[in-house]
């Protein structure tokens, strides 16, 4: 099994300007020691459920690229861009550059979008039925897998068409930067993973994600597609400390920004539970960072990830 950490929160003290810094800081530290992924997310606005709608927030590509030029060994990726905020063909071009600076690092996560408040925000259409989305979703994969791959692209979809277009230079990896379809909805989103993601990523417990694998296999299954060659991705929250008088403490504490969520333990528990999720078919564990609690980071470094490499 493999870690990876995905910043939600851009809160790291009373100064927004330090934020960048910060990130910087904490994608270098995951880099050198022994986390393989590190990822942002695509909104302008912070989500119910991490902190207030007006923190300081910054642009998930924005932030993605810069960081592209400051690390040189983990991968990178937007968790997850919705496909309601930018042309797909201007997203292709723009994750072909970030792929260039990386030199070949990006994965692109993108989902369906549902985000009402955010869209409603920003000006943009907000398609009311999720298989709307999720059919522009799959739609905006397959003109950016054609952008990537040709040497100049025509597409004409439903929704999204392009004419002789060019895309140059061409992303470093080849044949092209994998694709992280992001939802667990099993009717459409878990079929589209099937049929076009090379990472399928799920949240939930662990009885939710063994489901959504044994139907992301039957998705596989009627698509023709060996469901071994889709890695299975896991975000999930973890605040962890190394006994359960420090983790009444780090509870205590950390709440005052709100609710906390996700798992919530000691060290050992941490790694009873992770080990279930490797079992359930989990490859890569990405620790979605909403407290931005280093002390986290240091225990699975040191005491978690060793059981699993």
């Amino acid at each position: 099994m493999k870690f990876g950490i995905h910043n939600p929160s851009w809160v790291y003290g009373a100064d927004p300007t330090e934020a960048f810094d910060r990130l910087k800081e904490k994608a270098q530290w995951a880099e050198n020691h022994g986390f393989v992924w590190f990822s942002v997310m695509d909104h302008l606005i912070q989500i119910p459920g991490v902190g207030a709608a007006d923190e300081p927030f910054l642009e998930g590509w924005t932030a993605l690229s810069a960081l592209a030029a400051v690390t040189s060994r983990i991968r990178l990726a937007t968790l997850a861009t919705s496909v309601g905020y930018r042309n797909p063909a201007h997203l292709a071009k723009i994750a072909a550059g970030v792929d260039q600076i990386s030199r070949g690092r990006l994965t692109l996560g993108i989902g369906a979008g549902y985000f009402e408040t955010e869209y409603r925000q920003y000006g943009w259409e907000f398609p009311a039925r999720p298989a709307t989305r999720i059919g522009q979703m799959e739609e905006a994969v397959r003109l950016i897998l054609q952008m990537w791959t040709n040497r100049r692209t025509t597409f004409r979809g439903r929704y999204f068409h392009v004419e002789d277009a060019i895309l140059e230079p061409k992303p470093v990896q080849r044949p092209h930067p994998p694709v992280m379809i992001a939802g667990g909805g099993e009717q459409l989103t878990l079929r589209a993973v099937a049929r076009l993601g090379g990472l399928c990523n799920v949240g939930g417990d662990l009885a939710t994600v063994k489901h959504k694998f044994d139907v992301l296999r039957r998705h596989c299954d009627a698509a023709g597609r060996d469901f071994a060659t889709i890695e299975k991705t896991h975000n999930h929250s973890w605040l962890l400390a190394r006994v359960g008088s420090a983790v009444a403490a780090k509870r205590e504490r950390l709440s005052a920004r709100g609710p906390l969520r996700g798992f919530v333990g000691t060290v050992s528990e941490a790694i009873d539970l992770i080990g279930q999720y490797r079992d359930a078919g989990v490859d890569l564990l990405i620790n979605s960072d909403y407290r931005n609690d280093f002390e986290t980071h240091e225990l699975m470094a040191a005491e978690v990830m060793p059981h699993f490499g």
